[in-house]
């Protein structure tokens, strides 16, 4: 039996400015809260904003799938789980949940691809060696975490019934 588990973020609470006419969070807002979660995992690899400062090196997101499952309202908190799927010498593939607080309120998910930009030739680059040892340690441990079903999905309607 494993404990492994995704990266957890702290909690965030829904700003009443980010809910819509509906009365509930903005699909644009969900991306803020998602970028947050992953912002603390990889500040935890080294690649904060003193990384960027010191380097002139970033991530650009390449590609990006969200699933909405439940609504979230003004004052509830999330949290984001974050878990590696795959990484190589310049990208890493993760996915997402994020959850009404602590609980399994699943609201959505969002899978990503990144890569490693190097600004002072605006392109891709090889992470550096101690950054690549933890995101692939991490990647290592998240294999024995199952995957969220929505992982890999695509979108399209059904085909028409005959």
């Amino acid at each position: 039996m494993t404990n492994a588990k995704p990266f957890i973020s702290s909690l965030q609470t829904v700003e009443s400015q980010w809910t819509d006419y509906n009365g509930h969070l903005n699909m644009a807002y969900y991306a803020v809260l998602f970028d947050r979660g992953a912002e603390e995992m990889f500040e935890g690899f080294g690649l904060g904003a003193d990384y960027v400062k010191r380097t002139n090196c970033t991530t650009f997101t390449l590609e990006t799938h969200t699933t909405y499952a439940n609504e979230l309202k003004e004052g509830e908190q999330v949290r984001v789980e974050t878990q590696i799927i795959g990484a190589d010498a310049k990208r890493v593939h993760y996915v997402q949940q994020m959850f009404r607080g602590d609980t399994s309120y699943l609201a959505s998910v969002l899978e990503v691809m990144i890569s490693h930009v190097d600004m002072n030739i605006h392109r891709t680059a090889p992470w550096p060696a101690d950054i690549q040892q933890k995101i692939d340690a991490m990647a290592e441990q998240h294999k024995a975490v199952p995957l969220p079903y929505q992982v890999g999905h695509k979108i399209g309607l059904p085909p028409p019934k005959k």
